[in-house]
């Protein structure tokens, strides 16, 4: 838990725009400003783009800027409501049961009483999300709701309508305010309408040279201007090929960071191709680079710097 104390919600785009650059992420007016709809209306914000633009990010930096907690419910195939909600902890129940049975205090309705209370909830993501007090909600990342099924889609639907669970055996739990919620997708399938509407959409796109040059700068404040440069202007010219995956503003950073590592100061065929599994993950794409479309590149991306300067 952050023991930052809690901040005041932005009160204008450009309070939302500085508020996101003192935490280091450079974010385009429009992102900006469907955040600060979503934190002023308080409805959860839906990003959809690529993997490695900075959806996760965002939601990161908001409950840093804000000082609130962080909850991440961590999306995957197969997640059910006992690891997204709650679930008891059964092992501490049954050694409750054995321990009283042991005393002689086997009164089956005080037992009962005794085994389902708030001493043996075990909280997941989504209940821990509901359980900020009023001004200091946390923010609740839901990241990469793609990875699931529609089944749980369709029961987190009802947890973003009225913002409460029910357990049977204790009641409704409901938010004493509604937490601010993140969700991302990869877009590696279609999420359904009737959760979309209930969000502010925005779609989350590679930056431009400039924005991810400022990006670079301020992630890896020592790599060299000139090697920062060419660095995004190689990335760029990337993903202007067909590859199996382009490399995000993540990959950027991390080439950044290990060819400062390696004390470069610029780039040549030799480092790009010895560095290139810092940027690309796939064989294929690695392959067409050392094929000759890193040489091409590399040579554009100088002729480009030094026409500039």
């Amino acid at each position: 838990m952050t023991n930052i104390a809690p901040q005041a919600i932005p009160h204008s785009i450009d309070h939302t725009l500085a508020m996101l650059a003192n935490a280091d992420y450079v974010a385009d007016r429009s992102l900006a400003t469907v955040l600060f709809l979503s934190l002023r209306m308080k409805r959860p914000l839906f990003l959809e783009g690529e993997a490695g633009v900075g959806k996760t990010e965002i939601a990161k930096v908001l409950a840093s800027a804000l000082g609130r907690r962080l909850i991440r419910l961590q999306c995957y195939e197969g997640l059910d409501v006992s690891s997204a909600v709650y679930e008891w902890n059964y092992a501490a129940q049954m050694i409750e049961i054995r321990m009283e049975e042991a005393a002689g205090q086997a009164d089956r309705q005080r037992m009962e009483s005794s085994v389902f209370s708030e001493k043996f909830l075990i909280r997941r993501p989504v209940m821990e999300a509901l359980t900020g007090t009023a001004g200091a909600a946390p923010v609740f990342l839901i990241d990469e709701l793609d990875r699931t099924d529609e089944a749980f889609e369709a029961f987190l639907l009802e947890i973003l309508s009225d913002f409460q669970v029910t357990v049977p055996e204790l009641g409704t739990i409901k938010a004493e305010e509604p937490p601010i919620v993140i969700i991302t997708t990869n877009r590696t399938r279609e999420i359904h309408d009737a959760l979309k509407r209930r969000c502010l959409y925005h779609w989350v796109d590679y930056p431009s040279a400039e924005r991810e040059l400022e990006i670079v700068s301020r992630k890896v404040p020592q790599a060299n201007l000139r090697l920062s440069a060419e660095v995004v202007r190689f990335v760029q010219k990337l993903r202007e090929l067909d590859l199996f995956k382009a490399p995000g503003v993540a990959e950027t950073i991390d080439w950044a960071g290990a060819l400062t590592e390696l004390d470069k100061v610029a780039l040549d065929p030799e480092t790009v191709s010895d560095t290139i599994g810092v940027l690309l993950k796939y064989q294929d794409d690695i392959a067409r680079i050392e094929q000759g479309e890193g040489r091409r590149i590399l040579k554009e991306v100088k002729a480009e710097l030094s026409a500039a300067e």
